[in-house]
């Protein structure tokens, strides 16, 4: 395992206070910034951890939290991306939380399986949720075992949301409580993450983007889709976004490689009636929140899913106006921002 640790002051406020709620300021001490790879369970492959959290902190399970990202794109590029001065992560750390994002194999600065240095047809689809429950559950006992807490809060993001829910359905006594944000279930059809690629999949697949910005804004009324996302933050984060695989870089247009693990699942589960877990064996708070223009998980999945969580106390559904998939980068992020926090710091008896 190695580590990098930063010393940051924290913000002063929220940036852009026309963006974000004005109430919502980060609060205490400086925030520090580490940045580990940790073992994964196969030789060879490290997982990128970042963490930040405010100095001086005693650790907590309800205040210590993990988020995963989702098939296509890093955690740390989104969830920590500072737009308006200001990422998520600033945002929940400043609040008194020790926060983490974990960057699943073969996606951002975590390793990329040996096959993805070979062309994708060549291989069959990386990174199945199996591998990436086992990814997770590596980093969650890493934390577990640095902060000594018995458990800890999780959060996933579309895909993530079904790795995390199916480590938390499997690991009860590991979870505090649990975020899906923007949760995926049973579809009909192929996911948008899947567009492009054929009936025959390959071991990664190529995305653009351009490809990108089309998928981001699918779904949006067009009168809308001009004040969605302010002036520069989506070229903001396709920039250090698309920065993170050096390979695809090279390519004309540049690429981001993305494995194709989810894709296959979404074939072999979602589309086929098959949950890749139960619900029902949910037994932590849980937390579903989806923008009304998301298109990759609708919110008509979010509220099948609400009623199958039979066992899990406290647990509440928020849907978000004017935001997509991707609110967390969007005008209205605050309103995520808050929905989260707001569940994340009320006592659930």
């Amino acid at each position: 395992m190695h580590r990098r640790a930063l010393l940051a002051a924290p913000p002063a406020a929220l940036a852009a206070a026309a963006l974000l709620p004005a109430a919502a300021e980060a609060q205490g001490a400086p925030v520090q910034t580490e940045e580990f790879m940790v073992p994964s369970k196969d030789a060879g492959i490290e997982l990128f951890l970042r963490n930040k959290h405010q100095e001086g902190g005693q650790p907590r399970p309800d205040r210590t939290l993990l988020f995963v990202h989702g098939a296509t794109y890093p955690a740390s590029t989104a969830f920590d991306l500072p737009l308006g001065g200001l990422s998520w992560m600033d945002y929940i750390a400043g609040r008194g939380f020790d926060v983490w994002c974990l960057d699943l194999r073969g996606y951002g600065r975590s390793t990329r399986p040996p096959e993805m240095a070979q062309p994708p047809e060549a291989g069959q689809p990386l990174v199945r949720g199996e591998t990436a429950v086992a990814d997770i559950a590596a980093a969650a006992a890493f934390i577990r075992q640095r902060r000594g807490l018995p458990k800890i809060v999780h959060m996933g993001w579309s895909w993530g949301t079904s790795l995390m829910a199916r480590f938390t359905a499997d690991n009860p006594a590991l979870v505090e409580r649990l975020v899906l944000y923007a949760p995926q279930w049973l579809r009909e059809g192929p996911s948008p993450a899947a567009a492009g690629t054929g009936a025959e999949l390959g071991a990664y697949r190529y995305v653009t983007q351009a490809q990108a910005r089309e998928r981001w804004l699918n779904g949006v009324p067009e009168a809308k889709r001009a004040a969605l996302i302010p002036p520069g933050w989506f070229e903001h984060w396709a920039g250090v976004t698309w920065a993170t695989d050096p390979e695809g870089q090279r390519r004309s247009p540049p690429a981001l490689r993305a494995p194709n693990g989810e894709v296959q699942d979404s074939r072999d589960f979602w589309q086929s009636g098959k949950p890749f877990y139960d619900p029902a064996k949910i037994t932590v708070p849980t937390l579903l929140v989806v923008a009304e223009w998301d298109r990759d998980t609708p919110p008509a999945m979010a509220n099948t899913l609400f009623p199958l969580l039979t066992a899990s106390p406290g647990k509440r559904l928020v849907q978000l106006a004017e935001g997509t998939h991707s609110i967390v980068m969007e005008r209205n992020r605050g309103a995520l921002f808050q929905a989260v926090q707001v569940f994340l710091e009320e006592a659930i008896a």
